[in-house]
C-alpha cells in the first residue's frame, strides 16, 4: 500500500507488532477490539502529518484507529499491555486509558489510504509518547473460527515542524442509532430491550449505554425510530477545520456534516450521500473553515435495515432492532473533524 510522497522536512518511521495477535471475539459475539502497543522512540517534540496503518490480514479487520498516547499516560498503557496474556488488551469503546490520554490520527478502513493535509500542521508527539493501534477484528469473515492471525504495521510520517506549525485536534460528533427490523422481519432482537441488552453482554455495559446516552445528549432521551438520525453540538471554543471523515457500519447509507444547517451561512463540510463501508476516506476541506462560539454543528446519519438481507455477513444473522454498538452487526454514526484550536 503506497503512500504519498514525503515532503521537506519529512521522514517515515516504520513500526510493525512485535508479534502476531490472534482475534478471538469473548461473550459469545463475533467482534474482537484489541488495543495494540507500539514505541516509536521519538527523543524530541515532533508532530504527525500522517500514518498509514497495514494489516497483515485485511480480511479480518473491520477498522483501525491509530492514536498518540500521551507520555503521562506511557505507563497505564504499558500496565493494562502486561496485564493481558498476548500483545495488546481488549478495548471495546476506547481504549480504556482515559480520554485525555490519547489524541486520534488516522483511522484505515478497507481500501483506506494515507490522509495528507496541505497545511502546516500535525498531531503532536512528545517524547515519551505511545502509538495505540484500536484494532476491530471482525469474525463474522470466518464465521466465527478463531485461528486467524495478524500482525499489522504502522507507517507513520513524522517532521520537526516549525514554529507556525498548528497543532491538530479530532472532534468526533456522533448521532443516535435507532433503527427498527425491516417490514417483514421479526424475531426475539427486533425488541429494542432485548438489543441494547445483547449490545452490553458482548461489550460490557459501558458500551450497552451509549444508545441512551446519545438520546439524551441529541434529544429528549426518548428513542425514535427510524432510518434518519441526527445530533447537534453547539460549539463553546473556536477552531478551524480541516479535514473530515465519516464513519458507519454496513448498514450505512449517507452521512453528512453540517455547520450552522438551515441558516444563511451554512456550510457543509461532508457529504457522502452514497455511503460505501470499503471506502471510507478522510476528505480534506476544498478550504479550511472557521467555527465560532455559539456555532452549531449537525451530524446526520441514515441507515438501512433492508441491506441485512443484501450483505452476506449479515444475512445469515438473525434481525434485530439496531442501536450504538461496537460490532459488524451493530451500527455507528460518527462525522470524525480533524481542527486546530484558534484564538
Amino acid at each position: 500500500m503506497a503512500s504519498q510522497p514525503l515532503r521537506t522536512g519529512e521522514r517515515f518511521v516504520n513500526l510493525t507488532m512485535p508479534e502476531s495477535y490472534a482475534p478471538s471475539a469473548p461473550n459469545g459475539g463475533t467482534d474482537d477490539y484489541r488495543c495494540l502497543l507500539i514505541d516509536p522512540q521519538v527523543a524530541k517534540p515532533m508532530f504527525l502529518t500522517g500514518a498509514l496503518f497495514q494489516p497483515q490480514n485485511a480480511k479480518i479487520v473491520h477498522h483501525a484507529v491509530v492514536q498518540v498516547i500521551a507520555p503521562e499516560a506511557a505507563t497505564q498503557a504499558h500496565a493494562k499491555d502486561a496485564e493481558t496474556p498476548g500483545p495488546g488488551w481488549t478495548c471495546f469503546g476506547d481504549t480504556g486509558l482515559g480520554r485525555v490520554a490519547g489524541t486520534y490520527a488516522s483511522a484505515w478502513t478497507p481500501n483506506g489510504t494515507e490522509s495528507v493535509l496541505k497545511q502546516d500542521v500535525g498531531f503532536p508527539v512528545k517524547p515519551g509518547s505511545l502509538i495505540v493501534v484500536q484494532a476491530h477484528y471482525n469474525l463474522l469473515a470466518t464465521d466465527g473460527r478463531t485461528g486467524e492471525t495478524d500482525r499489522p504495521s504502522v507507517r507513520l510520517r513524522l517532521t520537526d515542524g516549525t514554529a507556525a506549525t498548528q497543532p491538530l485536534r479530532t472532534l468526533p460528533l456522533q448521532a443516535p442509532i435507532e433503527l427498527p427490523c425491516a417490514s417483514g422481519e421479526s424475531g426475539a432482537l427486533c425488541d429494542r430491550a432485548a438489543s441494547v441488552a445483547d449490545v452490553s453482554k458482548r461489550f460490557g455495559d459501558r458500551v450497552g449505554g451509549i444508545a441512551q446516552q446519545l438520546l439524551q445528549l441529541c434529544g429528549n432521551g426518548k428513542p425514535a425510530p427510524g432510518n434518519t438520525q441526527r445530533c447537534d453540538y453547539p460549539m463553546r471554543q473556536p477552531m478551524t477545520v480541516y479535514a473530515a471523515l465519516g464513519h458507519m457500519h454496513m448498514l450505512g447509507r449517507s452521512i453528512k456534516v453540517e455547520l450552522n444547517p438551515g441558516t444563511a451561512g451554512a456550510q457543509t463540510l461532508l457529504d457522502v450521500p452514497v455511503f460505501d463501508f470499503d471506502n471510507q476516506k478522510t476528505q480534506p476541506l476544498p478550504t479550511p473553515v472557521d467555527v465560532k462560539p455559539g456555532d452549531t454543528l449537525r451530524v446526520t446519519c441514515t441507515h438501512d435495515a433492508t441491506l441485512r438481507r443484501q450483505v452476506p455477513a449479515l444475512s445469515k444473522l438473525p434481525p434485530r432492532y439496531v442501536v450504538w454498538g461496537d460490532g459488524s452487526s451493530d451500527e455507528m454514526c460518527t462525522g470524525f473533524l480533524i481542527t486546530s484550536a484558534t484564538t
